[in-house]
């Protein structure tokens, strides 16, 4: 997500231009409106003209193709799919072919003629939840050879944290009901690792949970890798700045790794203090 209404005043200027100052905070956003329906035309170009070249969009694909057809006969949306976002394909990273639980071992076949048929001129990443894909044996094997021919990555969910933690607020109670509690892969089979990291509300718990994280995300930036980890909480408030935070524990590890940009909240404060000074 992009727009929290906590994140209004520490964070952002105003409601309404969430976007824009999203896009001076972290350099990427996880896009899950597409899992429920595609925006409107109307909605991409907006997009498109609210973020700097540098940010990129991780999409998920519509739950017709992934949960409702299963990746079966699903042309027809999956073109749909690619027309919407096109005006946004400067700003893509990979898109999530995120899968449901029940789609395992059986369904292997399917998922390697439905990723080969992609379109080549894009990013993609596969989510998979079903537990025979993390059994360490020949299932997990065969799907990580399949998307290293295909130069395609696994997204990586390490929800640990969440389950380790609290059940107090409302927001921990549903996460530890809902989210996927399944072993870490920390495996890279593309240029583009994807991490998704769930952690606890308290943002001092969290750091402890990711240091082993902020070595291998430098390892694979050294090794010409492109990877992004998004950083959530079970209510999202501290999430911005956890990213940020994780993104120096990184940058410290890796000579000449970009600054993230000044947020634009920051300098609008700078600016205000500036002109009470000269006031004063």
């Amino acid at each position: 997500m992009w727009a929290l209404r906590e994140w209004v005043g520490p964070h952002f200027a105003s409601a309404g231009n969430e976007l824009v100052d999203y896009s001076s905070w972290c350099n990427a956003v996880e896009g899950n409106t597409t899992f429920y329906g595609l925006p409107r035309e109307g909605a991409v170009h907006a997009w498109a003209e609210s973020v700097p070249a540098e940010f990129r969009f991780h999409f998920k694909l519509p739950r017709a193709i992934t949960h409702d057809r299963r990746l079966r006969n699903t042309q027809d949306e999956l073109r749909e799919f690619v027309a919407v976002t096109e005006p946004l394909v400067a700003n893509l990273g990979p898109t999530s072919v995120q899968l449901p639980a029940s789609f395992g071992p059986d369904d292997f076949a399917v998922l390697v003629s439905f990723l080969e048929a992609l379109p080549a001129d894009r990013r993609w990443a596969v989510e998979v939840r079903h537990p025979a894909f993390f059994d360490g044996g020949g299932t997990e094997r065969q799907l990580n050879d399949e998307l290293h021919r295909l130069g395609m990555d696994r997204v990586i969910l390490d929800s640990r944290a969440v389950f380790a933690g609290p059940r107090v607020t409302p927001a921990e109670i549903e996460a530890f009901a809902n989210k996927p509690r399944l072993p870490v892969r920390a495996t890279a089979t593309g240029r583009f690792p994807t991490v998704r990291f769930i952690g606890q509300t308290d943002p001092d718990a969290n750091p402890p949970f990711w240091e082993k994280w902020v070595p291998k995300v430098a390892t694979w930036i050294e090794q010409g890798r492109e990877p992004t980890v998004f950083l959530h909480t079970p209510d999202n408030v501290a999430a911005i700045s956890l990213a940020r935070q994780f993104y120096s524990e990184v940058a410290a590890l890796v000579e000449n790794l970009a600054p993230l940009p000044t947020p634009a909240r920051v300098e609008q404060v700078d600016l205000f203090e500036s002109l009470s000074d000269e006031r004063s």
